[in-house]
């Protein structure tokens, strides 16, 4: 009985120690894709704050386009108070489909492009647009492999019961699958 009783004791110890380990380990990657997340966030509260100020720059020059300045505003709205990724992937999906009709509205007036503000700021904007891009696909493969980790065995045998669920990818919306047309 004394030899049962410690092979007993040596399944549950290195048992305990998966557990603990995984349970680590998920903990870890948990964060990890909640830091992704805030810097996904963070680039795209960056381009919320550029935003007042193309939207002012461009005001100065086409003050009577006040629907395209009232869906960048409205779109900015929402994105600021999104509270779950899928929120924040629609709200940015309204966002890119307003901000394109306000340079589209820029596009219009050649003393405007020719504006060194609007030009920086244009280059703000495009440069924090690549920081998105960034930030999007760093979460997205960050929440691929805590996903994979939660779904494979034994993993899934017991991630629930410890608080760790699926995370939710950032998606594009489906007009982006579409190419836009630039007219002159």
């Amino acid at each position: 009985m004394g030899k049962s009783l410690m092979i007993l004791i040596a399944i549950v110890v290195i048992v305990g120690g998966m557990l603990f380990s995984d349970y680590n380990s998920m903990v870890s990657m948990n964060e990890n894709v909640n830091g992704k997340w805030a810097q996904v966030e963070n680039q795209l509260q960056r381009r919320n704050d550029l935003i007042p100020n193309l939207v002012n720059t461009v005001k100065g020059f086409a003050s009577h386009e006040t629907e395209v300045f009232q869906a960048v505003a409205d779109a900015r709205a929402k994105l600021g108070g999104a509270k779950s990724v899928a929120e924040t992937s629609e709200a940015n999906s309204q966002m890119d489909s307003a901000l394109s009709r306000l340079l589209m509205v820029a596009e219009n007036y050649p003393e405007l492009k020719s504006s060194s503000n609007f030009s920086q700021l244009q280059d703000e904007l495009a440069g924090t647009e690549n920081r998105i891009s960034v930030a999007r696909r760093d979460y997205n493969n960050t929440v691929q492999s805590f996903n994979a980790k939660v779904k494979s065995l034994p993993t899934s045998l017991y991630a629930g019961m410890m608080g760790f669920h699926e995370k939710d990818y950032f998606k594009a919306d489906e007009a982006a699958q579409q190419v836009p047309q630039v007219k002159f």
